[in-house]
């Protein structure tokens, strides 16, 4: 198998420049209409996809951006890897704003969203005990020093639904009582939803501010957090250019077992699927459905 590198951009990081042969797509998927047109071309040889996950322009809040139509589109397109850019607040002291921390795992404490690829008629159950590619954090840590970019490897992620910040009381549980590193909006149910459709998957966390819990930072300024995210979003297209030398040509069996997650999960008996989700599940899933 062909690695092809798909990354999901953040606030701030609405496209990505140097790709030969670039070119919006539109993809038609059985979920809905992703966030925006994807943007494919390679990069030093290597096929790339890149996806603005708040759509060009930022029309997407963390709850309507359309999870599950835009992981189907990546997989659609023959994405293998997908590197998640997005903005976060730290819930740490040494955790600083311009800092990226490469999260791996996370506390999910969203409500209103759609968390799965399957349901009544075909039933699948993934681990999510590792829910973060390691393979795919090596390429993002490796790409991100060389830089000099302050990247921090391992975290736990708050992903609360917004679009509001924290209350205090919020940030000091988070913080204080469930000793989360980061908080952000967007990467759940993105990384479950890539669980599910087989893909290696590395959120890399750019932080923005400290959360309210901070006695210097009671109240998250959306133009300071927006100051940060312009030095972070040139990091972040710094760091994809890299990412070719390190993840280009065949690609092995993920030694996480990303590519291999539903090998055991589905648990509908083939006689009592129903044959319309089926039908809607051939691009996540078609390897073990058939």
């Amino acid at each position: 198998m062909q690695t092809m590198i798909g990354v999901i951009g953040g606030s701030g990081v609405y496209d990505i420049s140097g790709l030969e042969g670039a070119e919006w797509v539109a993809v038609d998927t059985p979920w809905g209409t992703p966030s925006d047109r994807i943007l494919t071309g390679s990069l030093l040889g290597t096929p790339m996809a890149f996806l603005p996950r708040h759509g060009r322009g930022h029309v997407h809040s963390p709850t309507t951006v359309p999870y599950r139509a835009n992981i189907d589109a990546l997989k659609r397109l023959g994405v293998t890897d997908v590197i998640s850019v997005s903005a976060c607040g730290s819930l740490r002291e040494d955790l600083a704003p311009g800092d990226f921390v490469l999260v791996d795992q996370f506390i999910d404490r969203t409500h209103a969203r759609d968390t799965s690829f399957f349901g009544a008629g075909c039933v699948a159950h993934v681990s999510l005990a590792h829910p973060t590619c390691a393979r795919l954090h090596d390429a993002c840590e490796t790409s991100a020093r060389a830089l000099g970019v302050t990247v921090h490897r391992g975290g736990t992620y708050l992903a609360m639904e917004g679009p509001q910040f924290s209350t205090l009381a919020e940030s000091r549980l988070y913080r204080d009582v469930w000793g989360c590193d980061v908080i952000g909006m967007t990467n759940m149910p993105e990384a479950k939803l890539a669980r599910e459709a087989e893909l290696c998957y590395a959120p890399v966390a750019m932080i923005t501010d400290y959360d309210c819990w901070h006695p210097d930072h009671d109240a998250v300024d959306v133009a300071a957090v927006i100051r940060t995210l312009t030095g972070n979003a040139a990091h972040a297209r710094d760091l994809i250019s890299r990412l070719p030398a390190h993840l280009a040509g065949p690609r092995a069996p993920c030694p996480c077992g990303c590519d291999r997650a539903l090998d055991h999960a589905v648990m509908t008996a083939p006689d009592r699927r129903d044959p319309a989700l089926v039908a809607k599940l051939d691009a996540v899933a078609g390897r073990v459905l058939g």
